[in-house]
């Protein structure tokens, strides 16, 4: 009797939807397995629609700290949109988001096959999409901001795109700290615990906090970790 063949369905098997290549020659690739879909950076999973809680709580908790009516938040990182729809759904209706994408067919996939989503946050009127770096725009810009939040790469110790890697240092801090005023607040999302950033945010003179976002419900042993700083954190 001969072996019979494995049969698997169609929902248990990754396909590739669209890829984009980077200027310096890195592959990102957008994957859906059923209504799973995922973005991988060379390689690297750097996003997946399974794994969103961390980043809707990142933007919910830095939204808790602003105290205006009409804020003005800057996002790093536009990913799914779960962190930008988390941020418009906790924001008034006279604030104003930028977000920052550096790849454009990122923002395209937004508006596309990832747009549903998380509802379709780049129909709303109060979002401004740059497609640029976030660190341009921190450097560039004066002090707009009242909250900053850097859903960037996979956090300060697990980077993928090796320059993000100035986003976590003190000068950048210290700029963004320039930016945000006494009352202004950031929020960073890591893929782990970063023991360099802390000692980063206690040279800039911040109060800060970190939080860990387990992945799943039932076993917490495997985390996110969201940090929060400002001059005047409560």
């Amino acid at each position: 009797m001969q072996d019979q063949p494995i049969k698997f369905a169609v929902a248990d098997v990754w396909k590739n939807l669209a890829s984009a290549e980077t200027t310096a020659g890195d592959q990102i690739v957008l994957r859906q397995k059923g209504q799973v879909f995922d973005i991988r950076f060379n390689g690297w999973e750097l996003m997946s629609s399974q794994t969103s809680a961390s980043e809707e709580i990142l933007a919910e908790m830095v939204c808790r700290h602003i105290d205006c009516e009409a804020p003005r938040v800057l996002i790093g990182g536009l990913r799914m949109g779960y962190t930008l729809r988390s941020t418009l759904d906790a924001v008034g209706e006279q604030a104003q988001v930028t977000v920052c994408e550096l790849i454009p067919e990122i923002v395209g996939w937004n508006e596309g096959p990832l747009a549903a989503l998380a509802d379709y946050p780049l129909k709303d009127t109060r979002v401004n999409v740059r497609v640029q770096s976030v660190v341009d725009v921190i450097v560039e810009e004066g002090p707009s901001f009242d909250a900053i939040i850097l859903d960037t790469d996979n956090g300060p110790d697990a980077i993928v795109h090796s320059p993000n890697q100035i986003l976590y240092k003190r000068e950048t801090m210290i700029r963004i700290s320039q930016m945000l005023g006494d009352r202004g607040v950031v929020g960073v999302w890591s893929a782990v615990d970063s023991s360099d950033f802390e000692s980063v945010l206690d040279s800039v003179n911040w109060t800060w906090t970190r939080t860990r976002v387990a992945l799943d419900e039932k076993n917490d042993d495997r985390c996110h970790t969201i940090y929060l700083a400002g001059k005047n954190l409560i």
